[in-house]
This record gives C-alpha cells, sequence and structure tokens, in this order.
C-alpha cells in the first residue's frame, strides 16, 4: 500500500502541541475521580465529543462514515483496549509502572515497523528509543527491583498504543482525521457503557476510580468533564494527524514529551516539583527526540 505524503517536522510539531494540553488537562482528572467513576467519565465524555462532532461536520460538510471500515475499526478497537488497560490496572498498580509500560509504546512501534512493515530502523534511532524510554523510567521512579509477573500487564498498554499509531498510518491511509477522530471516541464510549454495565452487575463497590459505577453528576464532575471533552477532542485530532502526516516511527517518540508538559503544568498549577533525577530524565527524553529529528533523512 501506498502511504501518504511524509511531512515529519509537520508532524512533530502536532505531536508536541498535542502533548501540551493533554498534559495540562490531565492534571484534573484527580479532581474528576473524585466526583465519580471512570466509566461513567468515559461514557459521557464521549457523548459530549461524538455530539460536538456530529454537529461541527453537518454544518462543515465533513465525512464521518470511514472508506475503509475494517482498518477504522481496527485502530478504534486498538485505541480502547489501550486506554482500557492503562486505567484498569490502576486499580492494583503503582502508577508508576502502570505509566511505564504505556510509554512503551514507542518502542513497540519501531519494533513492530521493522517486522511487519519493513522499515529500516537505524541504530541511532534504536539507541535514541531506549535512551528515552530510560528517562521515562527515571520520571516515573520505577522500581525495576519490585515487578511482578502481573507488573507486565501495563505493557499491553503500550502494544496496543502501538498498535493504534500503526495502524493510523497503514491502514486508514485516506481517511479524514474526524472521522478518525469520531470513532475513536465512539469506541472509548462503548467501552465506558460495557464498564457501567459491568458495574451495574455488581463489580460497583465504590471504593476506587476504576469500580465505581454510574453517579448522579455534580457541577464539578459536569465541569471538568466538559472541559476534559472539548480540549482532548483538539488534542487527539493533532495526535491523530501527527501520526497521518508524519513517519509514524518518528513521530511516536515525540509522544515523550507529555512528560515534560504534565510536569510543567503540575509546577504551575498546583506547585508540585521534580527532583534531580527526574530533571535528568527529562533531559533524557529531550536529547532522544533531538537525536532522531537530526537523524532524520527527510528534507
Amino acid at each position: 500500500m501506498a502511504t501518504a505524503q511524509t511531512n515529519t517536522a509537520q508532524g512533530a510539531a502536532l505531536m508536541v502541541g498535542c502533548m501540551a494540553i493533554i498534559g495540562m488537562i490531565d492534571n484534573y482528572v484527580t479532581v474528576i475521580a473524585g466526583e465519580g467513576g471512570l466509566w461513567q467519565f468515559h461514557f459521557m465524555r464521549s457523548c459530549m465529543v461524538c455530539g460536538m462532532l456530529l454537529v461541527i461536520s453537518f454544518v462543515a460538510g465533513w465525512k464521518i462514515r470511514p472508506q475503509n471500515w475494517r482498518g477504522v475499526a481496527v485502530r478504534s478497537v486498538c485505541g480502547a483496549i489501550s486506554m482500557g488497560v492503562y486505567f484498569g490496572a490502576l486499580a492494583f498498580l503503582p502508577i508508576a509502572q502502570v505509566g511505564a509500560g504505556l510509554f512503551t509504546a514507542p518502542l513497540f512501534v519501531l519494533l513492530f515497523s521493522v517486522l511487519f512493515f519493513g522499515q529500516q530502523i537505524g541504530i541511532w534511532r534504536i539507541v535514541a528509543a531506549v535512551v528515552g524510554f530510560a528517562g521515562v523510567m527515571m520520571v516515573l521512579k520505577l522500581d525495576v527491583t519490585a515487578l511482578q509477573l502481573v507488573a507486565v500487564l501495563p505493557m499491553l498498554a503500550g502494544i496496543t498504543w502501538a498498535m493504534t499509531a500503526l495502524s493510523t498510518r497503514y491502514l486508514c491511509e485516506g481517511e479524514e482525521t474526524v472521522t478518525l477522530l469520531f470513532w475513536f471516541f465512539f469506541a472509548l464510549g462503548v467501552l465506558g457503557l460495557l464498564g457501567l454495565g459491568l458495574m451495574a452487575a455488581g463489580v460497583d463497590d465504590g471504593q476506587s476510580f476504576v469500580t465505581t459505577g454510574w453517579r448522579v453528576p455534580t457541577f464539578v464532575f459536569w465541569k471538568w468533564t466538559i472541559i476534559q471533552a472539548v480540549f482532548s477532542m483538539i488534542a487527539v485530532a493533532m495526535l491523530t494527524r501527527a501520526y497521518q502526516v508524519g513517519e509514524t516511527s518518528y513521530i511516536a517518540v515525540f509522544e515523550y514529551s507529555f512528560l515534560i508538559f504534565a510536569s510543567f503544568w503540575a509546577w504551575v498549577l498546583f506547585g508540585d516539583t521534580v527532583d534531580v533525577w527526574g530533571m535528568v530524565g527529562i533531559a533524557m527524553i529531550i536529547a532522544s527526540g533531538a537525536v532522531i529529528a537530526l537523524r532524520t533523512t527527510e528534507a
């Protein structure tokens, strides 16, 4: 299959902008968690986003219907599974381990690009990805000596997120950004609905964000869910477009910038600071991105 015209610089800029937005709004997830459950949040936010996209698409004449239903379905399901596993693992694992598992995605992107798409990945990109991942572990303070078998589960989130990124590039060529955006959030909404059904079946114990079912939405829950819906729609649109226009194995590494922006906004909004090792890790992440940019052979 012929690939779309590649513009890695534009894709990288879109990805960095996306991570700046997500790094800010995700700092308020703890506020939402204090007011309701994960599945209710996914369901309500997806309903808002899909509703907005339908209205905007009708006015602007955009097409929601995919050209390749199978490719879009694969991408949407992979994305939903990734987010489901990621947040589900938070119920019984420290966030450092779960986050590190998710951020293995760029490594799997590189691996799958070689194994399944025949790309030639240079040694510098491989080294840069490994250095970037090591920086992530330092920022998240992952204790590798305390890993258990169950701690491997978050890597499934990284694997499926890598599959989401690759399917955007190789299975969804020619699809409109709004089409991919709509069906991604639609899949998340279905995931939220399934989770609510599971909670209603007797799993709901109200003890955590993950095991809480439907609650009457408070003003705070409505407020931050609406803000999440609007800004996440913008951010995910930028992310989707980044993978459409840029080389996947290059663009994926710029997702590491999320940790930089998340730390920055945590400091600005709540006064949380990063220790010395955390700053070293961030420097390693920046260095890995710089190496990949410099090694790019495209104009």
